[in-house]
């Protein structure tokens, strides 16, 4: 009897919504629901440092928005609750005990500086950088004694050192991967939690998923989950890696050289049946290759083996000619609709309101000062730059570390916007007002603004950090070089929030 078709999107929360997972979530779905089936959406946030409700939160209102649905999630509940792996951690334990006392698993007790130095060893001789299975073969006797007396350990699966992996992908057919280049991989971290590769296993056999379609990052790490389905007896769903989205010059779709994030594109004003759209045409064409196609329209005919294999190209101008014509063919009554839901926020109606109240004499007055709340990018030169105090280098390298820190914020808050720019501000010696003001310039467009860290956070990270990194690009940018060691500046940056 054929299993009900199950798929799944199981997104980090530990940043902003990414249109890749828009991407693969559109694919899983259509794919489901063209064959009858379920698509589930479960978070995988086995990262505690880096995941946050906040990201949590984003993630499901951003794929909402776009048109996406799922039938099970974190929010509506379903038969395989819970579906965030934090909530499962009991579950994944005893997956790993249970490989264990088969001996298809083992305990390593390597500490930090020792994985460092098999690693520096094994660069110097040329080798591939892995573990070298030096606990391995430790009888379980002696791994007990260890872990009794209270030396700290992981738990790595057993990987064969010799023969090759063959894996079976519906786009790519056969991949061969030779198990040498296969790493031991740690299933359970020192402190309990579980590694992605145990805890997606395990949930996607727990929760009946029969395909998995996610991107072809993945794929060095299809024998590990291989030999997982058969270390514990179970059947592997049916794997499909998807082509990676591409910036206009081949390279991997990457936020600094295109804004990446859903929210980005929905408080830009683009359409998320447009969004749906150019992102079902990644890689994809519909039988009778109609550039403009529903939903509806897409899971009616669709195949996925029409997926092409070649980087398709997300170019930022396309998505917007795309989006232009889905608003010059409605009529005026429904685009002045869709443009009041797309600024009545009431939230952000609010915060506007009482930032420009103390400026203004007359409501239209609200358009000069208001309006860049609402733009995409604002028009600005290089020239907008000029500072009393400070060159356009010095003015690029703190645009540039601003971006880098803000990106990083766990919470975007409006206390911790000011905490990281009073931080820099104070760390270079700048006062705080001859820093704030390319800030002003790269957000407002102007000086004269509302004040400028509050427009931040009333904007929001993404339309913030797309700002930032529109300034820098107006400004020339950076040499790979000097971005590099710039980067070495970012890393040794004290921690602003402590």
């Amino acid at each position: 009897m054929t299993r009900p078709i199950r798929t799944r999107i199981a997104p980090s929360p530990t940043g902003f919504p990414h249109v890749g997972t828009a991407y693969i979530a559109l694919f899983n779905m259509v794919f489901a629901k063209a064959n009858g089936g379920e698509f589930i959406l479960r978070i995988e946030d086995t990262d505690q440092v880096r995941s946050t409700a906040q990201s949590e939160a984003m993630i499901l209102d951003a794929l909402k928005w776009a048109g996406l649905s799922w039938s099970e999630g974190p929010d509506i509940g379903g038969p395989y609750a819970p579906y965030r792996q934090s909530e499962r951690m009991d579950i994944y334990k005893k997956y790993a005990e249970e490989l264990l006392d088969k001996g298809l698993a083992f305990r390593c007790f390597c500490t930090p500086d020792e994985l460092d130095k098999m690693r520096e060893e094994q660069m110097a001789q040329g080798l591939a950088v892995k573990y070298d299975g030096r606990y391995a073969n430790l009888s379980r006797e002696e791994s007990d004694k260890l872990a009794n007396s209270g030396k700290p350990f992981v738990i790595r699966m057993k990987v064969p050192t010799d023969g090759v992996c063959v894996i079976d992908d519906m786009l790519r057919g056969k991949i061969e991967i030779p198990y040498e280049n296969v790493d031991m991989q740690v299933l359970l971290k020192t402190d309990g939690l579980p590694t992605y590769h145990l805890a997606n296993v395990v949930d996607d056999h727990l929760m009946q998923i029969t395909h998995v379609i996610r991107g072809e990052e993945w794929i060095s790490s299809a024998p590990k989950h291989k030999l997982l389905y058969e270390y514990f007896g179970w059947e592997m769903p049916v794997l499909c890696h998807m082509p990676l989205l591409r910036n206009p010059d081949k390279s991997k779709l990457s936020k600094r050289k295109n804004p990446t994030s859903i929210t980005y594109y929905r408080d830009a004003g683009v359409l998320p049946e447009a969004l749906l759209n150019y992102l079902g045409r990644m890689g994809y064409s519909l039988p009778n290759e109609a550039e403009k196609f529903t939903l509806d329209e897409m899971i009616a005919s669709f195949d996925i083996t029409r997926v092409s294999l070649g980087g398709p190209v997300f170019d930022i101008e396309k998505l917007y000619w795309l989006n232009g014509e889905y608003l010059r063919a409605m009529d005026s009554c429904e685009l002045k609709n869709r443009l009041l839901a797309w600024a009545s926020n009431d939230d952000k109606l609010n915060a506007i309101a009482k930032a420009i109240q103390p400026r203004i004499n007359t409501l239209s007055d609200a358009v000069n000062w208001a309006g860049f709340y609402f733009t995409n990018l604002p028009n600005i030169t290089a020239d907008d730059f000029t500072h009393k105090s400070l060159t356009s280098e010095q003015i690029l390298e703190i645009l540039y570390l601003a971006t880098w820190q803000l990106e990083a914020l766990p919470t975007w808050s409006e206390e911790n916007i000011y905490a990281v720019m009073k931080g820099l501000s104070a760390h270079f010696e700048i006062k705080l007002k001859d820093f704030m003001q390319p800030f002003f310039v790269a957000i407002a467009g102007t000086t004269a603004s509302t004040p400028v860290m509050n427009s931040m956070y009333v904007i929001g990270a993404d339309m913030t950090l797309a700002r930032l990194r529109h300034a820098c690009e107006v400004l020339g940018g950076m040499g790979k070089k000097k971005l590099k060691k710039l980067e070495e500046t970012n890393a040794r940056l004290p921690n602003f929030l402590a």
